[in-house]
């Protein structure tokens, strides 16, 4: 095999070029699509009646001036430059359904289109509200799959009363509700009509100041007041979803959507540890060489962790903190670099005893303050020991 040898900062610049760009974008291709053949699952009863929980986001950077006609910015204010990395995560398998680099003036409403194609029968999505798209839901919909997005206020909701639809006026109807939590069967969008449960959750008092305070702020720089519907409604969480009350009750609904924040801890190590926007070169084609380069790095740190996950959770019922895993492997990066240039036998055995410490060393710590995950699994505790309960009675 060959042996590693020492290369100047020089002469790996002169060699970031479109061959060389071309070999790592082929390699993340290639690499995605070995990824994506994983099928490891943890937490069967968690998400037993769904057969994939993908959550869709995305993250922006700012890029070299250079590459704003390849990858033109925001627009306004922002850089002329920006990047998206687009990214579906499959929470069961811990694994990427979908990874992309776009610019960063496609916005996500936009590119949900792409993310939908991924719809098969019982399989959940999750969405922020960039991605509130009424159409989209409906194609989810239609494929006999689940979608759990917050809600767009803006979007037309209507209600069947005497076998008509009628106009829903969001605001007065939460107005006049003196709960902590509103369920409601309606319909969605104009013409889609698509249909859902809307769940209202009311947010304590110091966050609804605060969120009016923001609003108020945020009018006050562009020129308007906020409207008193709008200011309304920030006294909710708003979700909207087609998973059926037997599944989850509205309780449930709101735990799970909590879930979504596990691809910002994602996206976190993205930035922190692995350095995704932080780029030594200003050109195009070797900053484009860097960027790809990370894009690759990233796949290949991520590539265990379904497995890791799994064995983590079977071993310990423990789950797996991404953020310590990211740091496990920047700890050994060396040695790994190194052991490339050995046998696949020396490779396999190296990366099997990285996978046995990582156990010991990428658990979520033991806290009072229960993960997301596991307020969720004791939500469903509980919600199957009512529908046993009430089928006892009903007996």
């Amino acid at each position: 095999m060959p042996q590693p040898v020492d290369v100047s900062p020089e002469a790996l610049h002169q060699r970031l070029t479109r061959r060389a760009l071309a070999f790592l974008q082929d390699m993340i291709q290639t690499a995605f699509a070995r990824l994506h053949t994983a099928d490891t699952l943890c937490e069967d009863g968690l998400f037993a009646d769904f057969s994939a929980v993908q959550i869709a986001d995305s993250t922006g950077f700012g890029l070299p001036e250079s590459l704003k006609a390849v990858f033109p910015g925001a627009g306004g204010s922002a850089r002329s430059a920006g990047a998206k990395v687009q990214l579906v995560w499959d929470y069961k398998r811990s694994a990427f359904t979908h990874f992309a680099l776009t610019p960063w003036n496609i916005p996500d409403n936009k590119y949900i289109d792409t993310v939908i194609a991924l719809a098969q029968r019982s399989a959940l999505f999750l969405f922020d509200l960039g991605y509130f798209k009424t159409q989209a839901f409906a194609v989810i919909a239609q494929a006999d799959a689940y979608f759990l997005p917050r809600f767009n206020h803006q979007t037309a909701l209507y209600d069947a009363v005497g076998g008509r639809l009628q106009r829903v006026e969001l605001a007065q109807m939460l107005k006049a509700e003196a709960g902590l939590l509103l369920e409601k069967p309606l319909y969605l969008g104009a013409r889609e009509r698509v249909a859902v449960r809307l769940i209202a959750a009311r947010v304590p008092e110091t966050v609804v100041n605060e969120r009016r305070r923001k609003a108020r702020y945020a009018a006050r720089k562009r020129g308007y007041t906020p409207s008193q519907t709008h200011l309304t409604l920030l006294a909710w969480n708003l979700f909207i979803t087609n998973v059926p009350g037997t599944v989850w009750t509205a309780v449930s609904v709101c735990k799970a959507y909590s879930l979504r924040w596990q691809v910002e801890l994602i996206f976190k190590s993205w930035k922190s540890d692995l350095q995704l926007s932080t780029l030594p070169t200003k050109n195009e084609v070797p900053t484009l060489c860097y960027l790809y380069g990370r894009l690759l790095l990233i796949l290949l740190t991520y590539a265990l962790c379904p497995s890791l996950r799994s064995a983590l959770w079977s071993n310990k019922r423990r789950e797996l903190s991404l953020l310590k895993l990211v740091r496990h492997f920047q700890a050994v990066a060396d040695r790994w670099l190194q052991m490339l240039f050995e046998s696949t036998t020396t490779l396999r055995h190296f990366l099997s005893q990285v996978s046995v410490s990582a156990q010991r060393l990428t658990a979520k710590a033991s806290r009072k303050r229960r993960t997301s995950a596991q307020r969720l699994r004791e939500s469903l505790q509980t919600q199957n020991e009512f529908i046993e309960l009430t089928m006892k009675f009903a007996a």
